[in-house]
């Protein structure tokens, strides 16, 4: 419309200088007047120009005539963060999650559909392992006070929490069954920085976490959960020197318990080295009186990881556990437990990748397992990345012992089993751009 306009405007100049000389003969003033005129039709020139498409704007035929493409490519304009929004209202926290879900099949056919692997205890169903919702704000020199919870629930939540001795009789215990993480945290001003958290928090021991995207295969490993605590409650602090070494240390009530089941106290010390880009070596030690009501005798963990990675596309991972119980009550002597695992993964592409596991556990006195055994197993897993958020796996088990261990069709006990898992998980990380 105001392109019409200015149009109509300049033909009504264009006509008026036409007859100007005629008009403008019989006045003094001609000069001036036919110089205000040159300048009205200046100005609307200039304002038709402006209404004229840019270069930049130009039909797309118009470039795709042209025979000379540039060099350098155009810039992706930025993704919109979708959870600044959210981070910005809660202070800078941030938020992150999961839903994981899978199918899972038992060459035994146990009776109940119950499979001996705690953490994918289902046979021929779909089943829920975990959905995960966490809520975190890092604390830093600016803002020192921090914390994090994380909520979980599903099968993976309920082995962790039901191996907490009052889980079915404390109403404060049944109440956080749902909490996989809660604690404070607080930056102190010690060198550079000494991070001191209190609450519940997942154990410094183990090369494998609660989260199944977390670990290289789908189903957790023997020593993950026979050989090793899942989670305490307590303090714990860390001090990192430099992007070497650094150093925990933790007091806590016990293993797997928010209420301690003594009045004895739990203490461990976690030190983590990476001397290099390729390696990276973890030491834990756990010590302190487990047993109910019993202060004076002790059990010891010692827990060692081993990473390397001597390309970008294979890595490789080694846990080494030993347990003892100075004196378990069950049987008047002390019991032992150790294992170790092995771990491969290769990387083909960054959304197709291989990983191996193979362990040895041996429960020398049945202390974890119930029964005096040795156990192998051998797991391999493919994993593919299916978009940004989505993760697929699927794997092949094999468990073994010398002992009838395993749940069988026939309501008894086998040697061995043989488990076949597909696994989805959908993960939102936090502050993720896409």
């Amino acid at each position: 419309m105001r392109k019409k306009c200015l149009i109509q405007a300049l033909g009504v100049v264009f006509l008026a200088v036409l007859v100007s000389p005629a008009v403008f003969a019989q006045s003094s003033d001609v000069d001036q007047r036919i110089a205000d005129l040159q300048k009205q039709v200046e100005a609307l020139r200039a304002e038709l120009a402006a209404l004229k498409p840019k270069p930049a704007e130009a039909a797309p035929a118009a470039a795709a005539n042209n025979l000379v493409a540039s060099s350098t490519p155009a810039a992706t304009p930025a993704q919109p963060n979708p959870l600044a929004g959210i981070s910005s209202v809660l202070g800078g926290a941030t938020i992150s999650g999961l839903v994981d879900a899978y199918y899972g099949y038992n060459s035994n056919h146990p009776v109940g559909g119950t499979v001996t692997t705690p953490f994918t205890a289902t046979n021929n169903q779909f089943s829920l392992n975990l959905i995960e919702l966490a809520l975190d704000k890092t604390p830093d020199k600016d803002s020192p006070l921090g914390y994090h919870v994380g909520l979980g629930w599903g099968q993976a939540m309920d082995v962790v929490n039901n191996s907490d001795p009052y889980a079915s009789t404390s109403s404060w215990t049944k109440s956080a069954q749902f909490l996989k993480e809660g604690y404070l945290s607080y930056l102190a001003p010690i060198g550079k920085g000494l991070q001191i958290d209190a609450g519940k928090f997942v154990t410094p021991a183990g090369a494998e976490v609660i989260e199944s995207n977390g670990n290289w295969n789908y189903s957790r490993s023997l020593l993950f959960y026979y050989a090793i605590p899942y989670y305490h409650f307590g303090m714990r602090a860390k001090y990192t020197f430099n992007d070497k070494v650094s150093v925990t240390g933790l007091v806590v009530n016990g293993w797997n318990n928010i209420i301690d089941n003594n009045t004895g106290k739990t203490g461990g010390v976690s030190l983590a080295l990476t001397p290099n880009k390729k390696w990276s070596i973890t030491e834990n030690y756990l010590f302190g009186p487990e047993q109910n009501k019993n202060n004076g005798d002790f059990r010891h963990l010692t827990d060692t990881v081993i990473g390397y990675t001597p390309t970008p596309k294979l890595s490789l991972q080694a846990n080494i556990d030993y347990g003892r119980e100075m004196k378990w009550l069950t049987t008047g002597h002390s019991a032992d437990w150790s294992g170790i695992a092995g771990y491969v993964r290769y990387a083909f592409t960054p959304k197709l990748a291989f990983a191996g596991r193979y362990e040895y556990f041996n429960d020398h006195d049945g202390w974890a397992t119930g029964t005096q055994q040795h156990m192998q197993e051998v797991t391999t897993t493919i994993e593919r990345k299916v978009a940004t958020h989505m993760i697929s796996r699927f794997e092949y088990r094999h468990d073994l012992s010398n002992r009838d261990f395993f749940n069988n069709s026939g309501n008894s006990l086998v040697k061995g089993q043989d488990t076949v898992l597909a696994g989805l998980i959908f993960v939102l990380e936090p502050n993720e751009s896409k």
